[in-house]
């Protein structure tokens, strides 16, 4: 499904935009589950847009790994193994495009009515949801309007659990400055060396009676680039329309957006892994960081114009 040009620019810069890429009937799906998980009572109305803005009403805020509302950001975990779900994100379109990256036949399938991401609590006490604990898409995801705020700055991570490729899939139309996902371009060649293993980061365990450290241990090395990385980097907002898909490697900086339009930005986030992943998660970086990846990947030498990076809103 990729062509040269398309392959060429996600090596580059380790994201690429495909259009029109899923369902609209299961994206209106997925967007009526997300409202009818809300409370009754809440004051947030689908059909009210002067409602849509946040922060999330205190009496509202909750707090479940399955079902977390609070601040800005509201994501529904519990439903990401369901089959309309599962259709959503994994349809033909989708998995061409993962294959073309990761090579035909070597996608991790997912499992109805499997494991939901969250289902086993946060990955260490007061901490983050595990999303490799996982048999399906990672959930769906909204933010809210920021409304009459100060701007905040941005600032790039890096995900810590084993995987190859991310996926964000639109569900809604999604303008610029709308909270969509927001990119480092290039920078998964910059920090992909700097870590110990290809996809894992190591943790230390929490222990209540050593409370100071828990968690991803990032090295010298890592830190110091990803700081680089957000002073010399623009980053790129990847805003688009109902049904269009980002998929970027798994080493690249990146960041949820900032919402300062007057619109929910609506998306579904989901992992793919290869079958082998288990047996190379933790071999180190290597001289040719695309070893695991597609024939198509590892041969392409093609380049990309200046109207196809616009059209990934990537200036240059």
């Amino acid at each position: 499904m990729l062509n040269q040009e398309q392959i060429a620019f996600f090596k580059a810069n380790g994201y690429l935009i495909v259009f029109n890429m899923l369902d609209p009937r299961l994206c209106e799906r997925a967007r009526g589950a997300m409202w009818a998980a809300l409370p009754a009572d809440c004051p947030i109305k689908r059909d009210d847009p002067a409602t849509h803005v946040g922060p999330i009403p205190e009496a509202f805020v909750q707090d479940d790994a399955m079902h977390i509302r609070a601040g800005y950001r509201w994501q529904l975990r519990e439903l990401g193994t369901r089959q309309f779900m599962i259709d959503l994100m994994y349809n033909d379109k989708v998995t061409t495009v993962a294959e073309d990256l990761l090579g035909e036949g070597m996608l991790v399938s997912p499992v109805v009515d499997g494991k939901a991401m969250g289902s086993e609590g946060p990955a260490w006490p007061g901490g983050p949801v595990d999303p490799a604990i996982n048999e399906g898409v990672r959930g769906i995801y909204f933010t809210l309007p920021y409304g009459d705020v100060p701007r905040e700055s941005d600032f790039a991570h890096t995900d810590g659990h084993p995987f190859n490729l991310g996926v964000v899939g639109l569900i809604a139309d999604t303008p610029a400055d709308g909270g969509a996902f927001k990119v480092w371009p290039g920078s998964h060649k910059r920090l992909y060396p700097t870590f110990q293993m290809q996809y894992d980061q190591p943790r230390i365990p929490f222990y209540e009676h050593l409370p100071s450290h828990k968690g991803i241990i990032h090295s010298d090395e890592y830190l110091k680039e990803l700081d680089l990385v957000m002073q010399d980097t623009r980053a790129v907002d990847c805003w688009g329309k109902e049904g269009d898909v980002v998929f970027w490697h798994h080493r690249l900086a990146h960041m949820a957006g900032h919402n300062f339009s007057d619109v929910i930005r609506q998306a579904v986030l989901c992992d793919f892994s290869r079958t082998d992943l288990d047996t190379c998660r933790l071999d180190p970086p290597q001289d040719n960081m695309w070893r695991d990846w597609s024939e198509a990947v590892n041969e392409c030498e093609a380049d990309y114009s200046a109207e196809f990076a616009r059209t990934q809103h990537l200036a240059i």
